[in-house]
C-alpha cells in the first residue's frame, strides 16, 4: 500500500517527519509513503493536491491540527473528522444563508471514504477560510452545520480525492475551543504532541 499523507504545515507534523529521520520539504517520497505539505487554507490545498494526486496511492490521510466546538472534546485529543463540509461556500439572502445544494450548484458535505477502523473518536467538522473568533458568527454556524470541528482544509482534501475514486481518512488533533479568539488558552505543543504520537504509531502499524 502506498500511502499519501496531507499536512497543511510542516510543523503539524515535525515529529514525525524527526523519528524518520526525514529532511524538510513540501514534498518527501518515501518508499512506504509519501508527505505532502500542501500550504493553510482550501485553495493551497486543492492546488498541492492537484500536482501530486495520482492512482499510485491507495490511501490519503490527511493530518492536523483542529479547532474543537464540542467541549466534550478534550484538548489535545485526537479526532477522526468522518464527515467535513465546505461552509462557508453559498449566498446571503439578507440575514439568512443558502448553502452550495439549495443553490443548485452541487455537494458541499464530504466523508471519509476509508474502510479502516481507527481506535478514535468520530466526530464531524467544517471547513473554513477564516476560523472563528466571534461570539455570533459561532452562534450562527453552531445552528446551521451543529459542527464539532473546524479546520481550514480538511474538505478540500475529502472533495479531491473523491474526483479520483482514492479512499481517504482525516485525523486532527484539539489545540483550541472555538470561542472568541483566546490565545492563552490554546495548547497547540500539546495538539502536535499527540498527532504526531498517534501518527508514528499508525505508521509502525503499516510496517512504514
Amino acid at each position: 500500500m502506498k500511502l499519501l499523507i496531507v499536512a497543511a504545515t510542516e510543523a503539524e507534523i515535525a515529529p514525525t517527519l524527526a523519528y524518520f529521520n526525514l529532511q524538510p520539504s513540501n514534498f518527501i517520497e518515501t518508499v512506504k509513503f509519501d508527505i505532502l505539505i500542501t500550504g493553510v487554507g482550501m485553495v493551497a490545498t486543492a492546488f498541492a493536491l492537484g500536482q501530486q494526486l495520482s492512482n499510485k496511492y491507495n490511501l490519503v490521510l490527511n493530518v492536523g491540527i483542529a479547532g474543537s466546538f464540542d467541549r466534550e472534546i478534550s484538548l489535545g485529543e485526537v479526532v477522526e473528522i468522518v464527515e467535513d463540509t465546505l461552509a462557508e461556500l453559498g449566498a446571503e439572502d439578507h440575514k439568512d444563508f443558502i448553502s452550495l445544494p439549495q443553490l443548485g450548484f452541487g455537494e458541499n458535505k464530504f466523508s471519509s471514504s476509508a474502510n479502516a477502523e481507527l481506535d478514535l473518536k468520530k466526530v464531524k467538522g467544517i471547513t473554513v477560510n477564516k476560523v472563528h473568533g466571534n461570539a455570533q458568527s459561532i452562534e450562527k454556524t453552531t445552528a446551521l452545520y451543529h459542527p464539532q470541528t473546524e479546520s481550514m482544509e480538511g474538505a478540500a482534501v475529502f472533495y479531491a480525492v473523491s474526483k479520483v475514486n482514492i479512499p481517504a481518512l482525516q485525523v486532527r488533533s484539539i489545540s483550541n475551543y472555538v470561542e472568541p479568539r483566546n490565545r492563552e488558552s490554546w495548547q497547540i505543543g500539546l495538539a502536535v504532541k499527540n498527532l504526531n504520537e498517534w501518527l508514528t504509531e499508525f505508521l509502525r502499524m503499516l510496517k512504514c
